[in-house]
């Protein structure tokens, strides 16, 4: 009896015990914040679709390339928060239809967030079916510069890099009707947002070009054989003077080729997102000597500047099996602006905290842009400006001998385009930011 009554006294103590314990717990788990999808104690995962192979991937597939160097090199120097950072890298063909199911696929591995993905359509796509917006799941500094991304309401957790495409025709509009008053202009353009979005900022209310001949092509057409040579025996057959290509860099590559052939010698004006045709192919760099284009960074070639100094330093130890680019430079570029938003957002990172960050202080990062960035809680936009240059021998746009940059900035709206009066900050020491 007093053995079992010394038993019950004892299983009694222990779930008395045990209920103690498990109460003292609980509260600490309560508050303890919820794991973030792809972010645990010592790793972010990040990702990004673009083209790596196929007629629209030459020159993007570069891309991941210098992310991950300027993502190794602060992983090498301890990391976001003391977090490593990895990049997982899906291939979509520059194909919505495949942009969707390799999000989704990035999606199901859990990554924190998407960055710098590629292409107007592509990003319309996954954010319509995917609804990255609703998920919670940002998509920043995304390769385009489709301005119908500045919707908050609909595109609630992207963000662009470029300048908007309406913002870049009316700048090439101001320079046209400046340098070429009566010269006739044709155009060239991507048959979808891109190029409308370029025909609006062409338009009377902005940059007020009237055009001889204008060619719209499809998306991809510029890698079927003999579909070049259609359009530049347009342009030929039309006495065109000044011809602007606004496409992606396959579509620049093959109408100059196209050009070569038939002894089509226009003053060539590229678009920003087309231009750096020589870089993939060098052999065209005599056909475009002297072509003018534009751009928000600095020219690869600029012996003084210290954001191209310290990330070629970077990429030759990081990234040297592949050439240092202006495309190299977008993907440095884009990924030292990644590392800032993830410091900013804190120790206890959120897919919330990360957007908020962008929100409250994007705008103010350092980046190699001789422009501003716009991003705020109203302002979906990336950079607002570019500078004009010139293509030398080798194919490299530079400003002038001297390297010096007069950038203008204008919106997307009717306002003007005029010269910025934008301070770049200070490249941090070392290129690692505070």
């Amino acid at each position: 009896m007093i053995r079992t009554t010394r038993r019950k006294f004892l299983v009694t103590s222990a779930v008395t015990a045990a209920t103690a314990l498990s109460l003292s717990v609980m509260p600490a788990q309560a508050i303890s914040p919820r794991s973030e999808t792809g972010v645990s104690p010592t790793t972010i995962k990040l990702g990004i679709t673009l083209p790596m192979t196929g007629s629209a991937s030459f020159g993007y597939n570069q891309l991941p390339g210098a992310m991950k160097a300027y993502f190794d090199y602060v992983n090498a120097n301890g990391g976001v928060n003391g977090r490593k950072i990895s990049l997982v890298v899906q291939n979509d063909g520059y194909v919505p239809k495949s942009s969707i199911q390799k999000t989704q696929d990035l999606l199901k591995a859990n990554t924190f967030a998407v960055v710098g993905a590629l292409g107007t359509a592509n990003n319309k796509a996954v954010a319509s079916a995917i609804n990255l917006g609703k998920r919670g799941v940002p998509s920043l500094f995304i390769n385009t510069g489709f301005s119908g991304f500045n919707n908050r309401t609909t595109y609630p957790t992207s963000s662009t890099l470029l300048p908007s495409y309406i913002m870049e025709a009316k700048m090439i509009g101001k320079y046209v009707n400046e340098t070429y008053p009566t010269k006739k202009v044709c155009i060239l353009y991507q048959d979808d947002d891109f190029g409308d979005d370029a025909l609006v900022g062409f338009g009377k209310d902005y940059g007020n070009i009237v055009f001889t001949e204008k060619v719209a092509y499809p998306s991809l057409s510029q890698g079927v054989t003999g579909v070049p040579d259609q359009w530049v025996g347009k342009f030929k057959k039309a006495s065109c003077e000044v011809q602007i290509v606004f496409g992606v860099a396959t579509a620049t590559l093959y109408t100059v080729l196209a050009a070569a052939k038939i002894g089509y010698a226009p003053k060539w004006i590229l678009g920003s997102v087309g231009a750096d045709i020589a870089s993939i192919n060098p052999a065209t760099a005599p056909y475009i000597i002297g072509a003018t284009s534009m751009s928000f960074l600095p020219s690869v070639v600029d012996p003084k500047d210290e954001y191209v100094l310290q990330f070629k330093e970077i990429h030759d130890k990081y990234n040297s099996k592949a050439k240092f680019n202006s495309w190299t430079l977008i993907g440095m570029n884009s990924a030292f602006l990644t590392v800032q938003a993830l410091q900013a957002a804190g120790k206890n990172l959120t897919r919330k905290s990360l957007l908020a960050a962008i929100d409250n202080g994007g705008a103010k990062f350092a980046s190699a842009g001789l422009v501003p960035l716009n991003y705020s809680k109203t302002s979906n936009v990336g950079y607002n400006g570019y500078w004009f240059g010139t293509f030398n021998s080798t194919g490299d746009l530079v400003p002038n001998s001297t390297f010096t940059y007069t950038p203008y900035t204008t919106d997307s709206g009717t306002g003007a385009v005029v010269k910025s009066t934008y301070v770049r900050p200070k490249m941090p020491t070392k290129g690692l930011p505070n």
